[in-house]
């Protein structure tokens, strides 16, 4: 199979010879989503730039410990190009771990993990796609560095790599504009692939294109990095404490008023030592961090809506003041509000 001389460290492709290569490493019973999803964004572009007289910016390649059929967790199985240790990293541009049920066999895969160290400083861009984060926290390539992986692996991401700064309340950790010293990031659950895939387009080859990409593909092009996994205005519904579901249900409607958690313990008609020891059992965190979280989320909203000025939005959201409201968002999302609302929205007026 063809592959690429060394990618520099910058550039956009057409200012290159030839297109990225990127590739997506398979092993048994990886999730097929994992690898499929943030590929068709790549050809995608490729298909749009085509649509305009213009060359493909990626070839496509999936590489294994040997080439041909790899057995997915889904039941059937994707066709490997190449085997991994046939490849010469500096020949690719971009390389992807997925994850999936086999990740806890491949984190003792010393030809893998071997492989992704001699990797990490050829390529230009090194990611995990959900839970292949611990694949690459595994071969020491995350030790010192932000990370995210799909939510139900997050302890066990903490736990048995310390070294990592693990983020619960991200899609991904890929920052453009960082991109050189920050060149391996991973992404949360699933389709948060596909997100980062989007965003590693949009770097390459400019916002209008990954624009193009999303329409074609259905998606929203309004989910950033710093968003989190899933709502926290969607309260679970399997709680086993009744009158926390209500009070969860309450909360969104008060978010101007007094939640502190005396308010919060006399709405729930608990202790608050009580209605504390419940928010950690049901929801891993402390009501005031939940509260915060709903806020954030309703404020991004508003901000996304164009629906009032900051100040607005942090008085009705009940940050009370904008500074209280900037060191949320940069807590929860990674950027200022007026960047959100720039950037997912119509844009807010900062007064």
């Amino acid at each position: 199979m063809p592959f690429l001389q060394p990618s520099p460290a910058c550039g956009a492709p057409e200012d290159r010879r030839g297109p990225r290569a990127v590739a997506c490493l398979l092993y048994p019973a990886m999730m097929s989503l994992d690898a499929v999803g943030p590929l068709q964004v790549f050809a995608s572009a490729n298909a749009e730039r085509t649509g305009h007289g213009l060359p493909p910016a990626y070839t496509l390649h999936l590489l294994a410990d040997t080439a041909g059929a790899v057995p997915t967790s889904a039941g059937f199985s994707l066709r490997a190009d190449a085997a991994r240790d046939s490849v010469d990293p500096a020949t690719l541009d971009t390389v992807l771990v997925p994850g999936g049920d086999g990740v806890d066999v491949q984190r003792d895969n010393a030809a893998l993990l071997s492989w992704l160290r001699a990797a990490a400083p050829q390529v230009r861009r090194l990611g995990s796609v959900c839970s292949g984060a611990l694949i690459l926290a595994a071969a020491g390539l995350l030790d010192g560095r932000r990370a995210t992986t799909h939510w139900s692996r997050l302890d066990t991401l903490r736990q048995a790599h310390p070294a990592v700064q693990v983020e619960a309340d991200c899609l991904h950790t890929y920052d453009a504009a960082h991109a050189l010293d920050g060149h391996v990031f991973t992404s949360a659950g699933v389709t948060a692939g596909i997100d980062l895939a989007l965003a590693l387009v949009e770097a390459d080859l400019g916002r209008p294109i990954a624009l193009a990409v999303a329409r074609r593909l259905v998606m929203f092009m309004r989910r950033p990095g710093g968003q989190a996994q899933f709502s926290p205005l969607l309260a679970p519904e399997t709680l086993h404490a009744p009158r926390l579901a209500q009070l969860l249900e309450w909360i969104p409607t008060q978010l101007g008023g007094d939640l502190s958690l005396p308010a919060l313990a006399a709405q729930a008609c608990m202790p608050t030592r009580t209605l504390s020891r419940v928010f950690l059992r049901e929801l891993g965190m402390t009501p005031a961090r939940y509260v915060e979280r709903v806020r954030v989320e309703a404020a991004s909203t508003l901000l996304a809506q164009a629906q009032a000025s900051i100040s607005t939005v942090a008085r009705l959201c009940g940050f009370t003041h904008p500074e209280n409201l900037r060191r949320s968002f940069h807590k929860h999302r990674a950027v200022s509000p007026q960047a959100y609302a720039e950037r997912f929205g119509e844009g807010a007026r900062a007064d």
